[in-house]
């Protein structure tokens, strides 16, 4: 953990966590085949479960614009659906059908987690930034894919937040914050910024889960995560990068 005097103005540097997570996102090229095939089934696989969940009426009357008729004409889709919507909002659209069955991928290490939570953001990012002129190809939404699954996956391999009472869905925003900044056309800077908010933002309690305080946790990892996605890169235009963060 760093240090720094609390009475300086001046603004410190980032912490090695930030700077490796953003250098990681924005300029790491991916080279090995095998990383992009099993990239491609777990696409398959992701969608596969969110179709399976448009089966279930718990799940399908939590999608579509919070406001009835919110819809946007070019904004992103929702696989399976006739959405339109914000790429906010799509996000959680998304990310709620992927994680309903609790079916998709699963990451055991000291920490848990499904990182294929990750495509709510990439999708519905992928999607609108593509209506919107840019050209997205599939293999960019593949190279997001990967990203966020290690960074999910190292940043688990030795911090157990469940130990102190913080679900494992933290480790999504900060995945999902990282590569959708970078597809949004994040700088550097920017892109440690929103990491920063995404730890700064803090987790969610894990008590959630537990007995009659328990509600959905699949709908509440959609909530908790992916429509901050592109909040936190907005406000990673305003805000600096933080410190002592993990």
């Amino acid at each position: 953990m760093s240090s720094h005097d609390i009475k300086s103005a001046e603004r410190p540097a980032p912490d090695q966590v930030l700077t490796a997570i953003a250098d990681y996102a924005l300029s790491y090229e991916i080279t090995s085949p095998l990383a992009y095939e099993t990239a491609a089934y777990c696409l398959m696989d992701t969608l596969a479960c969110g179709f399976q969940a448009l089966k279930y009426p718990a799940c399908t009357k939590l999608l579509g614009p919070v406001v009835p008729g919110a819809t946007l004409n070019g904004g992103a889709r929702v696989p399976g659906t006739a959405y339109e919507l914000d790429p906010i909002t799509a996000a959680f659209n998304i990310g709620a059908m992927i994680r309903w069955l609790d079916f998709n991928d699963t990451w055991l290490a000291a920490e848990w987690g499904h990182p294929s939570d990750n495509l709510g953001g990439i999708l519905a990012v992928a999607d609108y930034l593509s209506r919107s002129g840019k050209r997205v190809v599939v293999r960019d939404v593949l190279t997001a894919m990967i990203k966020a699954h290690e960074i999910q996956g190292i940043l688990a391999l030795e911090n157990s937040f469940n130990r102190v009472g913080l679900d494992h869905v933290l480790l999504v925003r900060v995945a999902s914050t990282a590569v959708v900044t970078a597809m949004l056309g994040g700088s550097r800077d920017q892109i440690i910024n929103a990491v920063s908010n995404a730890w700064v933002d803090g987790g969610a309690a894990g008590i959630y889960r537990a007995g009659r305080l328990c509600r959905h946790p699949d709908s509440d990892r959609a909530f908790e995560t992916l429509p901050k996605v592109l909040g936190r890169h907005v406000s990673a235009l305003r805000h600096p990068g933080g410190r002592d963060l993990c």
